[in-house]
């Protein structure tokens, strides 16, 4: 294994923009929208960087009304990111120009890590990079394509521990100007599970000394991100399931960075009852009807309610409220004295692993040969 380095970066490059501390909102389909930014920016202090869920490139290019409004940004937004995913290089082209001529964001993620079957058995996400050529072909073309906007790389180590790519598709996104790498410690077979390799995020980190490189996986608390970058000498985090029902994770992020941890926060049930309403008030009006938007924070219910005492019935009245006022009204029975419970702040979300990974028939015969890859492999889906 590398050797880590002693010290904790403050502050993380992105082409002309300075993100300080080096933490990053990773992408999540359905969960990181504008409103979940607006939240995650609120407790960092709009520190950070806080990257849009996935837009796929094809329907940007086609103007799909669902993705033109995922990539709709809060005036306060700076910079805005813009996380793309896409499998054709002249569609990534079109989508990037795109971006850069109507100047609808400030940053462009591509994402190479989602392990859902039905993106890799049609060659896309964490298989596509095991086709050296096409990924050279995807990121010749977005480069190219961005202009002064800097364009990073989200990935997994692999499709699976007989065919790891990390290392050979960072060595090519250095060749073809990408301004930084994220690796997430798992292979697409892992999905979730098991314990993320933070030895891989070293590896890659003394591999590609010209560019950031940011860590991913298992990064549950404040303390974890430190521990990462003292480890393996990465030059920033990536934080996914981590925050989920945790926005204020950031803070605790940015006390962490800034040496700090006298002010993690720690909400009593009470704060964290006003955070939900305040997440469902902003889904609401970011979609345009309240009722939808409550709808739509009924996933994130379990995630804000782990670790408190809660029963069992209310857990499930609250998971379907239609409403804000019946949002309120429930969660006002509970007992919003109730501090901060030890043990809420570890693993969360997904944790599914060891999948077999669906690939294209074929398709490990050959690392360098660009198969063509049909457009059924862009679909509305992310992870990484």
């Amino acid at each position: 294994m590398p050797t880590p380095s002693p010290t904790v970066n403050t502050v993380l490059p992105i082409g002309p923009h300075t993100v300080q501390p080096p933490v990053v909102l990773a992408p999540m389909a359905g969960i990181t929208n504008a409103p979940f930014r607006t939240l995650c920016r609120e407790y960092s202090g709009g520190k950070g960087l806080f990257v849009s869920e996935m837009i796929t490139t094809r329907a940007l290019v086609e103007r799909n009304e669902k993705t033109m409004q995922l990539i709709r940004f809060d005036a306060t937004e700076k910079p805005r990111s813009i996380q793309l995913y896409g499998v054709d290089p002249v569609t990534v082209g079109k989508a990037v120009r795109m971006i850069v001529e109507e100047d609808l964001a400030d940053h462009i993620d591509l994402n190479f890590g989602c392990p859902v079957p039905k993106v890799t058995r049609k060659g896309g996400g964490s298989a596509l990079p095991y086709k050296r050529n096409l990924l050279r072909s995807i990121l010749r073309e977005a480069v190219g394509g961005a202009g002064a906007l800097p364009v990073t790389m989200k990935m997994r180590k692999g499709i699976d521990d007989d065919h790891l790519t990390y290392l050979d598709a960072g060595r090519i996104a250095v060749e073809e100007g990408v301004t930084a790498i994220a690796l997430h410690g798992r292979t697409a077979a892992q999905h979730y599970g098991g314990t993320a390799d933070w030895d891989a995020i070293a590896r890659l980190r003394e591999h590609v000394p010209e560019i950031p490189v940011l860590g991913n996986g298992d990064i549950w608390s404040a303390e974890d991100a430190l521990r990462m970058v003292r480890e393996t000498g990465c030059d920033g985090v990536v934080v996914g399931r981590g925050c989920l029902g945790r926005p204020w994770l950031f803070a605790d992020l940015v006390a962490a960075f800034e040496g700090r941890p006298d002010a993690y926060a720690r909400p009593a049930l009470r704060e964290v009852a006003d955070a939900m309403v305040r997440h469902a008030t902003l889904l609401g009006e970011w979609i345009g009807d309240e009722s939808r938007g409550v709808i739509d924070f009924r996933k994130h219910v379990a995630w804000y309610l782990k670790g408190f005492a809660v029963g069992s019935e209310m857990r499930k009245r609250l998971a379907v409220t239609s409403s804000l006022e019946e949002l309120r009204a429930g969660l006002d029975e509970l007992d919003l004295d109730q501090p901060w419970p030890a043990g809420a702040d570890g693993p969360r979300g997904r944790t599914s692993g060891n999948n077999r990974v669906v690939l294209p028939d074929g398709w490990l015969k050959d690392p360098y040969d660009c198969a063509g890859v049909g457009e059924e492999a862009e679909l509305d889906t992310s992870g990484g």
